[in-house]
């Protein structure tokens, strides 16, 4: 109970006492004493009592408090909060969401800690906030809970999880300038210490900006601290490097090696060929179903794009499968894309049908043991190809080093070949603002382009 009904008493001095100078004052009906060694001790704390009655607060009849001390005993911790707001979001988050939350969580939460002393290595305690306090698993009594509660972690996660527990600061110091700043430039790093892309850095930073609101939501804060922080994200070039971007007679020897390879690379060789005719995402491909296509036997075919199959990991999923069957990437979840397919395309997504035939779910790709393709698999894939397709000086090179490079390759075609930027983005499922990011030296080249047709016309044709 609060209550402004306080009186300080002066302070006694009990002789043969540890603590001889004992300090007494009675909130409501409650008398309350701390005994100190020293007498400018007892004086000091005095003051501080005194100073919170002429500020007009309210005392805690139970603790004998000031309410700004007792607020401050009842803050949560940062590790706590952070701990609350991951159960919070993840019934309704999306796999690869939770799985950011958590690793943004455990990218910030060493600037939040009390002290250094006696704390793990930086690797055991990663892998303790990302794998366990910040993922969540249905406890015994069929509610959510951090994994390390519904499950028996090992002997030095453990240790991790406990030292954690007890030294992160509280909230009310998580809002300090120089805390919120640390956390910033920590996800603003890869773990190797260099510039995150600014996509990630951003990503990451809005996870933070949402659990801090969700302290001002639960009135631990009494406004968003990031707000107050002057800081911008070390500039980190998005731009796609294209001197490592196959170009077309590259990309198609790429893919008919893959198809060399193996009977599991022939198989694999539309999938590679979405990547690069369609500029499709492997998640896509991976949801790519027969009755998504439009396959005639000559000309151009056209897909219908309404779904991926992101893979994320089992332990974010609700089922524990490795994916999870989702929208197109930022679109609403019924949302489709129309996705004009060349004649090379469409004969060898005909051929692939005719060889393999489909999933029982429809799909056209498959794992070698069944199921969703791995990255792990095509990426196998690919790496051999590499070594077959290209000189032995340009496999030691970045060209083409990642599957992904295949859609770049073919949005850098498109945009090379005049098609208009808005059509480019409608067909690769980007927003304008992400095309114009990452393929900005193309496009510089296209409005040069432009700019001559404009100055031919003013000239008079």
């Amino acid at each position: 109970m609060l209550t402004y009904d306080v009186d300080i008493w002066s302070i006694r001095q009990r002789k043969g006492r540890p603590k001889p100078f004992e300090l007494r004052w009675r909130v409501g009906e409650r008398a309350h004493s701390r005994s100190f060694k020293l007498k400018p001790q007892a004086t000091g704390r005095s003051s501080e009592l005194m100073t919170a009655l002429r500020n007009r607060e309210q005392f805690d009849e139970e603790t004998g408090l000031p309410v700004s001390e007792f607020e401050a005993l009842n803050t949560p911790t940062w590790f706590e909060h952070a701990t609350a707001y991951m159960l919070m979001k993840w019934p309704k988050a999306a796999a690869k969401h939770r799985a950011s939350i958590a690793e943004t969580l455990a990218t910030v939460t060493p600037a939040f800690l009390s002290t250094s002393r006696g704390a793990p290595k930086d690797a055991v305690l990663r892998k303790a906030l990302y794998g366990w306090a910040f993922r969540a698993v249905t406890g015994p009594d069929e509610a959510l809970c951090p994994r390390h509660q519904g499950e028996e972690p090992p002997a030095d996660i453990a240790a991790a999880l406990a030292w954690i527990s007890t030294n992160t600061v509280k909230m009310t110091e998580v809002s300090r300038s120089e805390r919120v700043r640390a956390a910033l430039d920590a996800l603003s790093k890869k773990l190797n210490g260099k510039p995150a892309a600014s996509n990630t850095a951003n990503r990451k930073r809005m996870v933070l900006s949402n659990t801090l609101r969700y302290a001002v939501e639960r009135g631990t804060l009494p406004a968003n601290p990031l707000g107050r922080v002057d800081w911008s994200a070390p500039d980190k070039d998005d731009e796609v490097d294209f001197r490592y971007v196959p170009n077309p007679d590259q990309a198609a020897a790429l893919i008919d090696a893959v198809r060399q390879i193996s009977a599991r690379g022939d198989h694999m060789a539309a999938f590679f060929g979405c990547l690069y005719y369609a500029a499709m995402r492997p998640s896509e491909i991976a949801a790519l179903r027969d009755s998504d296509c439009t396959l005639p036997e000559t000309g151009w075919g056209e897909l219908i794009l309404a779904g991926s199959r992101p893979e994320v990991g089992a332990g974010w999923t609700d089922d524990g499968r490795s994916f999870e069957q989702r929208g197109l990437k930022r679109r609403a979840r019924t949302a489709t894309r129309s996705v004009p397919i060349p004649p090379v395309l469409t004969a060898m997504l005909r051929d692939h049908k005719a060889k393999y035939g489909v999933t029982e779910g429809g799909q056209l790709f498959r794992a070698a043991m069944g199921g969703r393709v791995r990255s792990t698999e095509y990426c196998n894939l690919w790496d051999a190809a590499r070594l077959k397709a290209l000189a032995a000086k340009e496999a030691k090179t970045p060209l083409a080093d990642v599957p992904y490079s295949l859609r770049h390759a073919g949005v850098s075609l498109w945009i090379n070949s005049g098609v208009d930027p808005v059509e480019v983005a409608r067909r690769a499922g980007h927003s304008l603002t992400v095309l114009f990011r990452f393929y900005a030296k193309i496009l510089r080249g296209q409005q040069d382009r432009a700019n001559a047709l404009i100055e031919q016309g003013l000239n008079g044709g």
